[in-house]
């Protein structure tokens, strides 16, 4: 029988720190309920110091998941560890995670705190938090550029008060595999009573090296990977889920390991926490990616042909990957919709679903061929739970090289129709205009990203919009035939989100608080 490693997802927590990707209460719950039916171990549901809206996030995530243990994070401060375990305690398997950062930058600049001092504040947190709960977790931020006889003391510290993980993050993604599985090995050899606590691995993705620094320390005694689906995360991202998964999975003869992770959920875990974040998948991305199991080449064509083992590692199928079918169109009953929808991983009430399938029909009459795609990214559109101060009601453009550029654009702001005619440099500057116009406001555009989601011309596309002021941030996605119509609902959609953090913060406060972690 092979190890077992436990997979600790961070997507609600340290996914959710990417600029713009943050998720109000319903979405936390859709994700968390995706996680535990993929079997994940432990779900970090968020930081609960951080904001009312977090607390309420990791408090309504505790009492609604029962299969998986459910793990809160806080600083090394009495406050933070109290507020994560008023959180957690409702859960049927609750988690404490608390860190302070070990390497000398961090201690000398961030903390201001000398060893003695650090060492001092780990006593006294993981004792209090033990005395809390059972399952703590404790993470020696920067291990990557800590000294190692220092690393060795602070280990053994907080496990004698009570750790039972230890996780040693590379917070940076500085590291090489060689290096980092170094000081695993170095902490297994040096630390008296490691073995009475469980080795994890949380790895950034700054040199790209993120899921193999995760294997290397697999290799050299860790038994949890911390990940988050797509790799989301701060700056490059974190050490992808799916990535590790799949690694382990089809590397089973070299790595004696295995996880508990239903594979099959991947693809629709993938799309979820791309839609609600509304973070694009790149196309070659690893796994979940639209090209990850499409061969254009002639050679790979022809080997795929005569056995799909000469070009495929793994199956589709294995990550829950459907490939696209033209099953549906006009003439499609609401059933045959509806079970479509469950196979392609989404699952509406009765008024929710009437109104996508109302809209499909008003696609499929505008389309030819309706494929998986269209039906992902219009289930994606309704995903999103954000309390919708703005909608999209019509749009026309005058456009062209002998045209004025201007947009007509009606909207329902906060109840009433409003419609505003604007000119602009092109019809999205102009469509663009008259949604600033119409709402009063003014953010800044920060990414502008087209793409089709299918072939031909007669595609739909869609459009990724990040919204920025001076403390927030908001991305999200719109998709209609018409380009021009999709830039508006991706805008819309975007401006919503930035509005409901402006006015309920399900996260933020980040200037206050310097969330930061492993």
């Amino acid at each position: 029988m092979s190890e077992r490693i436990y997979i600790f997802d961070t997507t609600l927590r340290d996914g959710e720190q990417s600029p713009g990707a943050s998720m109000n209460l319903d979405e936390k719950m859709q994700i968390a309920q995706i996680l535990e039916e993929m079997k994940v171990d432990i779900i970090e549901a968020g930081f609960p110091i951080a904001s009312n809206g977090d607390f309420e996030a990791v408090s309504e995530i505790s009492k609604n998941i029962k299969n998986s243990t459910i793990a809160g994070l806080s600083r090394a401060k009495l406050p933070d560890i109290d507020r994560a375990w008023d959180a957690v305690k409702h859960a049927a398997s609750p988690r404490i995670h608390t860190f302070i950062a070990t390497s000398p930058i961090h201690m000398k600049y961030k903390l201001k705190k000398n060893e003695d001092e650090v060492l001092e504040a780990i006593k006294q947190t993981v004792t209090h938090a033990r005395n809390l709960c059972d399952n703590i977790e404790w993470s020696c931020e920067d291990a990557g550029r800590s000294n190692l006889t220092y690393l060795y003391k602070a280990i053994e510290l907080a496990i004698e008060c009570g750790a039972t993980t230890i996780n040693i993050p590379d917070t940076v993604g500085f590291t090489l595999p060689s290096e980092f599985s170094s000081i695993f090995k170095a902490v297994k050899n040096n630390v008296p009573n490691i073995d009475k606590a469980v080795l994890s691995t949380h790895t950034h993705n700054d040199l790209g090296l993120a899921v193999a620094n995760s294997i290397a320390a697999i290799e050299e005694g860790a038994r949890q990977v911390e990940c988050t689906i797509n790799g989301l995360g701060e700056r490059a991202g974190n050490a992808s889920l799916e990535e590790v998964v799949m690694t382990l999975k089809v590397k089973k003869d070299l790595i004696p390991y295995h996880t508990n992770i239903k594979s099959e959920y991947i693809t629709k875990a993938s799309r979820l926490v791309s839609s609600i974040t509304g973070f694009s998948v790149q196309p070659n991305k690893a796994i979940v990616g639209a090209n990850a199991f499409a061969h254009e080449a002639g050679i790979h064509q022809d080997g795929m042909l005569k056995h799909s083992g000469t070009y495929e590692i793994m199956t589709p199928e294995s990550v829950g990957l459907i490939k696209s079918s033209l099953v549906l169109g006009k003439h499609s009953g609401k059933h045959a919709f509806s079970e479509k929808l469950k196979e392609l991983g989404y699952d509406f009430g009765d008024n929710a679903l009437m109104e996508l399938f109302g809209r499909f029909k008003d696609l499929a009459d505008k389309k030819k061929d309706v494929y998986d795609e269209d039906l992902i990214a219009l289930a994606g559109d309704k995903s999103s739970s954000y309390n919708e101060q703005i909608k999209f009601v019509s749009l026309k453009v005058n456009a062209g090289s002998l045209e004025k550029h201007e947009a007509i654009l009606s909207m329902i702001v906060e109840e009433d129709k409003k419609t505003m005619k604007s000119s602009g440099n092109g019809p999205v500057d102009a469509t663009f205009n008259a949604i600033k116009e119409l709402t009063n406001t003014n953010f800044r555009l920060k990414l502008y990203q087209v793409q089709a989601i299918t072939a031909g011309t007669d595609a739909q596309g869609e459009v990724t919009v990040r919204l920025e002021n001076d403390q927030l941030s908001s991305q999200a996605k719109g998709s209609d035939p018409d380009i021009i119509v999709a830039s508006a609902k991706a805008y819309i959609s975007a401006l919503n989100r930035l509005i409901f953090k402006q006015s309920k913060s399900i996260m933020n406060k980040k200037s206050e608080i310097q969330i930061g972690g492993v």
